[in-house]
């Protein structure tokens, strides 16, 4: 994959080397021009009612109290914007790298959406807080709906190649387009459709239904791929195969047979290895949006 010497994304948020990855929602921390009034809230009777407020409301929905009550405060996210650590030649690539492949998305999707906005990629190391709760990198990267980041830790690339098989530039570019397939999901109101569905279907019905939402991240990251390949020429021979094997390796099947020599459809949420490298092939080969419709297709 050539992208080396071309642009790189600014939408980057370095959290590596930071304990819990900072705090989710858009900070990274109180700042301690906060806690004096944090300090007066939380000892009053108003403070008790906020706190169990926002102990309700992370009840119900997941969201990081640390957030909101900064929000309540008027505080503004404090993070830092660079970290000194010192990284290694190959991870300072990969991170080049990684930059390099959101700003192709961003400027393919803001092509084909108008009033695309651009989502934030957050690097991380080992744990991260976000708007979705506190997660580990053992999940894999991540798209948060609630502050429209993706997150990854650098080091799930060397996951993929060591314990998946699935080497190769173009199979880590794979996973970035998939993620940002989510936010474009999100903005296209796909994501508040689906979830307005839990509770409301069954374990099994809900599973299959995000298998559709997985496929359908998997056929715009095939369509990121075409048009950037259409304006840059950015593949070399053996990419696409590169891809094609990463989406194979992470289908549910795949995956549970590795790990427990067995396989429970039923379980699935991201789909088969060959429906995911059928719908990425789609979207490479299509080009087309309206040929995404993962919901509505009779056969996945």
């Amino acid at each position: 994959m050539k992208w080396l010497g071309r642009r790189k994304s600014s939408n980057i948020e370095d959290r590596r080397g930071q304990a819990g990855g900072g705090f989710g929602g858009g900070g990274g921390g109180i700042s301690p021009m906060l806690l004096l009034p944090l300090f007066r809230l939380l000892f009053s009777k108003a403070g008790l009612v906020v706190v169990a407020i926002l102990a309700v409301v992370f009840f119900l929905t997941g969201t990081n109290p640390v957030a909101l009550l900064q929000q309540f405060l008027g505080g503004e996210p404090q993070y830092a914007q660079s970290n000194t650590t010192p990284r290694s030649p190959e991870e300072q690539q990969l991170a080049d790298q990684t930059a390099t492949v959101l700003a192709d998305t961003e400027d393919v999707w803001n092509k084909l959406l108008q009033g695309y906005r651009e989502p934030t990629l957050v690097l991380f190391s080992e744990q991260v807080n976000s708007a979705c709760g506190l997660t580990s990198s053992a999940s894999g990267p991540f798209y948060c709906p609630g502050d429209e980041k993706l997150y990854i830790d650098l080091s799930f690339f060397g996951e993929m190649e060591n314990r998946l098989g699935a080497e190769g530039d173009f199979a880590q570019a794979y996973v970035v387009g998939h993620e940002v397939g989510h936010h474009v999901q999100k903005l296209l109101g796909t994501m508040e459709q689906v979830n307005a569905m839990r509770g409301r279907l069954s374990e099994t019905e809900f599973n299959r239904l995000m298998v559709r939402v997985e496929l359908q991240a998997d056929f715009y990251a095939g369509l990121w791929a075409h048009h950037t390949q259409r304006a840059t020429g950015f593949l070399e021979p053996g990419d696409l195969e590169e891809a094609l094997n990463a989406a194979s390796a992470i289908g549910d099947d795949h995956l549970q047979k590795q790990s427990t020599g067995r396989v429970v459809p039923d379980s699935f949420t991201h789909g088969t290895s060959a429906q995911r490298v059928r719908w990425f092939r789609k979207g490479f080969e299509t080009g087309d949006m309206a040929q995404g419709d993962t919901f509505n297709a009779t056969e996945l």
